[in-house]
This record gives C-alpha cells, structure tokens and sequence, in this order.
C-alpha cells in the first residue's frame, strides 16, 4: 500500500525563507521553513493527505501488522533540511549511551520536555545528509590536532594585540605532543567553561579571522571562524567549530554522523535520514542548555580524515546510500529518460519523495504517481517498489 502523505514545514530560526517552498512547488511564507519531517516521529508526524485520516505514528499504532512487516515503530526518520545560518553545534549518543542516559534522566525525575534534558528516549541518533543544492556546508569530525593548531597560530600571528587567543594556541602547542585525543577534549573544555576569558579569545580569533592575512594563510579555517563568529558572537562554538572538518558537499553527495560525531551544518539543501531518535547534545551556536559533562562523555575526539559517505551506483539511475547502521539506508533514483525503470528493495517500510519530475511507484500491491514535492509512505507488505519516468525521488527505509 502506498499512502499520500503531507506535512508543514518547522520554522527554525535558522532555515531557509525560499529552499523548501521552491523544492516543493508552494508559495514561500516569508517565514523561516528549516525542516519537513516526512515520518512518524511524534514530534512532528507526517499526516496521511486524505481528509479526516490520523497522522502517521497514530496510523502506524493502530495499525502495526498492516503498517510495518515487523516491529510496531518506524525506526527512521526522513527530514527536509534547509539551513540559511549555522544550526547548533551538536552530537548525539550511542545506543549503549542513550538506553543508560534516558533511564538516568527519568530516575532523577526530569519531564520529558524539560530544557534541561538530554535524553528524550532511549535510542541511538546515527544520521545521513545527501545534498539537495548545488552546495552544501557542513562541520563534521575533529581534524587532526596539529593541523588546527598550526591554522589558529597563523591566524593569531596576524593581530599583536590578539593575547588571549594567543596565550590559548600557546597552551595547545605545549601539549601538542601529547595524546591528540584528551588534548582536544581539555581545548573544548576549557573553552565551554572558561567564561568571560573564553569570550575574550573567541573574539580576538573572530577579529583576526577577518583579515584578508587570515583567509591567505589559513583559508577554511579563517572562513569558518568568521561565518561562526558573526551569527554567534564571542560563543565558545565558534571556536570549538574550528577545530572541526568543514565539508562542503555537491548535489548528490553524501555525509554520514555516527554516534559521537561532533557536527554542525551551516547551509544549503538537503535529505536528512536518522534514527527517529529525539537525543541530542549540544556544545554551542545556541541557547539551549549545554550539558558540559555529558558531551565531554559522549564526544569523539579522535580524528576524522573524511566524513563522506560515498554512494554506490547501483545501476539503472539508482545510488544507494548505506551508512554501517541496520536503522535505514537511502536510495536516490534519478533520470532524464521516461523510460527508465528501476527497482529498489524495501525493508520493513519506506518513505519516498520526489524532488524533480514524475515518477510512478508501483509495488507489489500499491502504486502512485509522485510529482515534484510529493511524498508517500510505503506499507511493509510492499517487498520492493518499481521506479519509472523522468525524475528524481529519495527512498528511505531498512536493509531489506
């Protein structure tokens, strides 16, 4: 079975006023639109596109053996996600960490809803993006230390009066050769603790960053210093945010967040997947609470050398996009020929979205005409979905 689904965008301050309106085909409301959560996540269910029909979790309860073929819960989460200014800088737990945090948070007696949670259920929190626009800008992983460290000293070396900052790059280099990972992890604390000196260095760094000196000698990172610094002056992410990759995708690639991941998006378009987990830490760029010791628990700080995720062609205009997780896996079908036809296998259900054009879906028992900005969700008695027509649609779902 296959059912129309339809959904209203989420208006975080930071998203984009045009991206998904124009994605979708539909007037822009002046407001931010930041994500469309195409799924059963009960902070923002996908509704079935018929009158008087429940949103999808309800549909999902009430029906399970009809909905899913096996579980009772949708267990991923396909989202719209179209970001003008920079998101939080975050990090989601492990299982093992999520199943541990969300029983200690309810022993203490914290609601569900408090601000000061960290833990909304006991679920790990892995996700993908795969760009949508022709660029996508991300902060993804630790880089390695001496890297960083060797950007921010020539950055400093650009302005004598900056001496907080200085005094800061002068403490990393005297524990340079020391091990990488508990060094990143006392930088970080001490810039989300440090207060009134903390804002002092991020600011000399934001100032220097401004120089056309800083964007010769230490180009991404002189960038990143300034696009931070200016949404999120003198916040200890700004400079947290540096010592991260900055990645910027094309349309069509990919960036996989295991648990653990320090990460931050700056803008563009894009399909996000994950676990349909509400758990989230976050380490600056924001006003929400900030839980210095749990992220310090639940951060890597080991280096990341790439956090692309390459898709394989799996022929017939289809990519699949496979993180190492069993949660959900991303199937791109994309054609310019009205010919074409494709076919996916499914898992225990399936979300799809077209994107460009019109393409059928047709399963074993169910099908549909997807347009641009059309969604569907795919019942788990469908074992695979034939994909014909000229156009570009994104399908979610499990490792079949």
């Amino acid at each position: 079975m296959l059912l129309r689904l339809a959904n209203t965008p989420r208006d975080y301050a930071w998203g984009s006023t045009s991206a998904i309106s124009e994605l979708l085909g539909t007037p822009a409301t002046g407001k931010p639109q930041a994500e469309l959560w195409l799924g059963a996540h009960p902070a923002s269910p996908a509704q079935l596109d018929v009158p008087g029909s429940p949103a999808l979790d309800e549909w999902i309860a009430e029906n399970p053996s009809r909905a899913l073929r096996e579980g009772e819960r949708l267990p991923f989460l396909m989202k719209v996600l179209a970001a003008a200014k920079p998101l939080s800088l975050q990090v989601h737990p492990s299982t093992e960490q999520a199943v541990a945090g969300f029983a200690r948070e309810n022993d203490a007696g914290l609601a569900l809803d408090a601000p000061e949670r960290n833990y909304r259920d006991a679920s790990h929190k892995p996700e993908l993006i795969v760009a949508l626009s022709e660029r996508f800008v991300a902060l993804s992983g630790f880089r390695p230390l001496r890297e960083s460290v060797a950007d921010l000293a020539a950055i400093v070396a650009t302005d004598a009066g900056a001496t907080a900052s200085s005094a800061f790059v002068t403490a990393l280099t005297e524990i340079l050769d020391e091990n990488a990972e508990t060094t990143l992890a006392w930088a970080v604390e001490t810039l989300l603790r440090g207060g009134r000196t903390a804002a002092q260095i991020v600011a000399e760094f934001t100032a220097a960053a401004g120089t056309p000196q800083a964007l010769e000698v230490a180009g991404a990172t002189a960038l990143t210093l300034r696009e931070l610094g200016a949404a999120y002056p003198q916040d200890p992410g700004v400079l947290i945010g540096a010592l991260l990759n900055r990645v910027e995708l094309h349309r069509g690639e990919a960036l996989y967040l295991p648990a653990g991941n320090v990460h931050a998006y700056l803008e563009g378009l894009g399909i996000e997947v994950m676990s349909s987990s509400d758990n989230v830490l976050r380490g600056g760029l924001t006003a929400k609470h900030v839980d210095i010791d749990e992220l310090l628990r639940v951060a890597d700080f080991s280096a990341l050398a790439d956090p692309r995720l390459p898709g394989e062609d799996v022929g017939q205009g289809v990519t699949r996009f496979a993180p190492p997780v069993d949660d959900f896996v991303l199937y791109r079908y994309s054609s310019s020929d009205a010919a074409t036809t494709a076919e996916i296998p499914l898992g225990v259900a399936a979300t799809a979205l077209c994107t460009a054009g019109s393409v059928t879906l047709r399963g074993e028992t169910g099908e549909m005409e997807l347009e641009r900005g059309a969604s569907c969700f795919v019942t788990g008695d469908e074992r695979f979905l034939r994909l014909s027509g000229a156009g570009d649609v994104y399908v979610s779902t499990t490792r079949g």
